[in-house]
């Protein structure tokens, strides 16, 4: 078991996550953005860094090297000279740390430092060790500079980056307490440390592990549904998906099984012959949502481990090598794929909402209301859930769908990751509201119906949580706070989905 050490007064950190340029993953970025681990560079990934900064400052001392030599963009053709050198560094992260827009959360710029330490540690940058150690230091004390949100079209984060450059070289402000000694960059660190997109990395990992856990426990709501209309087992049968065996269909079934105790063969139901696609068809939308999950894990995988800077300094070779490694298309269609299928489950959601609302499938009054003559009960969370779906739509158009000339025409294209990043981000509190709408009509309905599954089951265990927590008076009131109170429950749901299989 990791050792457990208590940090600041509250909070409690876990055991170090180490970087070294290899083996870093997204719930490791997650640990390290909410401060609740710390940062340990391995030692053979230090002695990359050493070997890398030293190869570069050979290679930039023989030759022309973008960046380092040249300008860079349009500039690219305009040589440094040997006596200017030294100020080219700091002049280039003055001129681009020009993102604007709100400043971001500490959360986010904590995962962007930690996804460049890690790169540089991969050995590709040829920027001067004491940056990375500055970084880990930084992660280490709750340090983090200010940030602004816009800046970058997925080429590369230069103007968050390079605002972490100037604050490191003690001219842009820190917030927090414990900031790195001023560090001197020159020429052959600037570009070196801008060459990046830590902080789109680090926003896809902080959404990904939001919206992978909050699909988990939309299946576990979902549960909770099926057993407020007698709904089927038959959907998930094991049979079903042996004769379709998509991965994520297969696994989202066999899930459902173990939360409800459901048999892999189940017995035909007594009364209506199929339940609505709410139910009927789970697996079918719930799987490639998980696929696309998986899918975009592999891309920060790689990423986040990537030695990607341009130029790419090879101490092998004594080479810089020149190249567009820093652009971003797989990252920005797996982000659209994962959003798109995001959207679907949400909107699946909606649909048993409605179920709910039914009294042909409860047996109880329209809209679960009271029995007050003409009461609404929850109808006004349809209209809700519709409402924040609305929004989740919205969030979910392509981002890869956009297209930027700049700098003179010699960058002609782009990827708009970073878009893509920041709506994945802002699906996540949209996406929580509509499940949170089913959860508040899921119980009702159960308590209405006076239906307790057995407690051992992973359903049971979540209804029992959901009760505690939610208000039972099912008079018309206003259901804003029990919408946000069952919202905040999910991340609860999540924890019983993850633990309904070995």
């Amino acid at each position: 078991m990791a050792s457990r050490t208590m940090d600041a007064p509250g909070s409690v950190r876990s055991g170090p996550v180490v970087l070294d340029g290899r083996g870093l993953g997204v719930e490791d970025v997650v640990r390290l953005a909410d401060a609740t681990a710390r940062p340990v560079p391995a030692g053979d990934a230090l002695r990359r860094v050493e070997e890398s900064w030293t190869a570069a400052l050979r290679i930039a001392a023989g030759g022309r090297v973008y960046g380092r030599s040249t300008g860079v963009g349009a500039n690219r053709t305009e040589d440094v000279p040997t006596e200017a050198a030294a100020g080219h560094g700091l002049r280039l992260l003055r001129s681009h740390a020009g993102a604007i827009g709100e400043a971001l959360p500490a959360r986010q710029v904590r995962a962007m430092l930690a996804v460049r330490a890690n790169q540089l540690l991969a050995g590709g940058a040829g920027l001067r060790p004491g940056v990375v150690t500055a970084l880990c230091e930084a992660l280490e004390s709750g340090a983090y500079p200010v940030v602004n949100e816009f800046g970058s079209v997925g080429t590369g984060d230069i103007a968050a980056l390079a605002q972490l450059g100037l604050a490191l070289a003690g001219e842009h402000p820190w917030c927090g307490p414990g900031a790195p000694a001023a560090q001197l960059l020159d020429n052959n660190d600037a570009l070196a440390l801008i060459s990046s997109n830590a902080l789109t990395l680090g926003q896809s990992a902080l959404a990904l592990h939001e919206l992978r856990g909050l699909i988990g426990a939309t299946q576990v709501v979902a549960a909770l549904s099926l057993l407020a209309v007698d709904g089927s087992h038959e959907a998930y049968a094991a049979p079903v998906h042996a004769a379709r065996p998509h991965r994520g269909s297969v696994d989202v079934a066999r899930r459902m099984r173990e939360l409800i105790g459901a048999a892999d063969r189940p017995a035909p139901p007594l009364g209506r012959i199929q339940d609505p696609y709410g139910f009927r068809c789970l697996p079918q939308i719930h799987g490639p949502a998980q696929d696309a999950a998986d899918a975009l894990e592999q891309v920060l995988t790689v990423e986040i481990n990537a030695a990607s800077e341009n130029p790419l300094i090879s101490p092998e070779d004594l080479a810089a090598y020149h190249h567009g490694g820093f652009y971003q298309a797989q990252l920005a269609l797996a982000l659209d794929h994962f959003r798109l299928a995001v959207t679907q489950v949400a909107r699946l959601s909606t649909s048993r909402l409605s179920t709910l609302n039914e009294p042909a499938y409860t047996r109880l009054r329209p809209f679960l209301a009271d029995q007050e003559p003409a009461s609404s009960g929850v109808m006004i969370l349809e209209y809700a859930a519709g409402a924040a779906l609305g929004d989740l739509r919205a969030f979910s158009a392509p981002a890869s769908l956009g297209h930027a000339v700049l700098s003179r025409g010699v960058e002609e294209q782009a990827s708009f990751a970073s878009l893509a990043a920041r709506q994945t981000l802002r699906a996540c509190g949209a996406y929580r509201l509509v499940v949170g709408c089913e959860l508040v009509a899921a119980v009702r309905a159960l308590r209405q119906r006076d239906l307790k599954p057995d407690p051992e089951l992973p359903v049971g265990r979540a209804l029992a949580l959901a009760e505690s927590v939610l208000d039972e008076d099912p008079a018309d009131r206003p259901l804003t706070d029990d919408v946000t109170a069952a919202a905040r429950l999910l991340d609860r749901f999540t924890v019983i989905w993850r633990g309904s299989t070995s």
